[in-house]
């Protein structure tokens, strides 16, 4: 049983909008384009899927024929990932991978330079963006989740990281999006000298495992693969939210259905979604949320049907519970 996709917090579209926007873009034609209403901007609770964002990148690597949308320290045509991905994936292992990656980028103007280092029993993936005048948020972020989800497709698993390095600051304010535990699944350490990736060194020794054919449907699908939560069972709150898919004739399951199912007490299980900064009835929120918010923006279910799947009792329950989530009424997400 597939779990409800993740949503998207709005600062991120708000990071392209912005940018959009100093560049002169027709930035309202390509959310428009991506179905997501510019309405949505001014509440910082708003949401998109991951299939609206995915296509609104598309969009700026359209305009810009950059993929890193003018960011870099020079143009990355597109077809430049391509590329590089394929001379990685003939590698036998991560390592070879990484010191091929080093290689490449010395000969791919625009490409930031990449670099590893390994110090007890940590290595640390790093990317030079010296090049770089001030570099956005949005670059350094897109960067470090490409190579992470990169490298997990790759070795056909998710790599655990011990933390992620930005060298932007924290805000501590209502700008800073609220998904980097499900990007990363780490602590992230603000203002570092580089952006970076720190793993365990023996996913060095890993194999890539992925045929050619494989990767041109990766790179097909870019970047919905990238954007899209992998999960690979490494969070007991990746493992219940998996549990929890809403259906119109089903229940949620209890606490006492989802312990057994993973063969724990009650209390054990609220006690490590505790240790996880999260609980039973917030994974619940966020699974009826991402639900409805998907089923809004396809627009194939009227508000008094989705309503009704997702468990309510009537239409203004869930109007009231959707206003909750998101600070907007569900009528603001249907497609334009």
């Amino acid at each position: 049983m597939a779990a409800t996709a993740y949503t998207v917090p709005i600062q991120r579209v708000k990071a392209f909008v912005g940018l959009g926007l100093r560049r002169g873009w027709d930035i309202e034609g390509m959310m428009r384009e991506a179905g997501v209403s510019p309405t949505l901007l001014a509440e910082s609770r708003s949401r998109v899927t991951t299939a609206q964002i995915s296509k609104l990148i598309q969009l700026l690597w359209a305009a810009t024929d950059d993929e890193l949308w003018g960011l870099g320290a020079a143009p990355v045509p597109r077809g430049t990932f391509r590329l590089l991905s394929f001379g990685l994936l003939g590698s036998g292992d991560v390592k070879t991978a990484l010191v091929r990656c080093e290689q490449f980028t010395k000969a791919l103007p625009g490409m930031p330079p990449i670099r590893t280092c390994t110090a007890d029993g940590l290595s640390k993936l790093w990317v030079d963006l010296s090049g770089v005048d001030a570099p956005m948020d949005l670059l350094v972020d897109a960067v470090l989740t490409t190579m992470h989800r990169f490298l997990g497709w790759a070795i056909g698993q998710r790599i655990p990281l011990a933390r992620v390095e930005v060298p932007y600051q924290n805000s501590g304010g209502l700008d800073l999006p609220d998904d980097y535990d499900l990007i990363f699944g780490a602590p992230v350490v603000f203002g570092a000298p580089a952006p970076a990736l720190v793993f365990g060194s023996e996913i060095l020794t890993a194999p890539l495992v992925r045929s050619d054919a494989e990767l041109e449907q990766y790179i097909r699908n870019s970047p919905v693969d990238i954007i899209a939560r992998r999960d690979y069972g490494t969070s007991l709150t990746d493992r219940v939210r998996h549990m929890l898919k809403p259906g119109r004739h089903e229940q949620l399951p209890s606490m006492d259905d989802i312990a057994a199912r993973l063969a724990m007490s009650p209390q054990t299980v609220r006690r490590k979604l505790r240790e996880e900064n999260t609980s039973l009835r917030e994974i619940r929120e966020q699974v009826l949320r991402d639900a409805a918010i998907a089923a809004l923006a396809s627009g194939d279910e009227t508000i008094a049907a989705l309503s009704m799947r997702l468990g309510f009792s009537e239409p203004s329950a869930f109007t009231r519970a959707f206003r909750r989530w998101t600070g907007s009424p569900p009528g603001s997400y249907r497609p334009g």
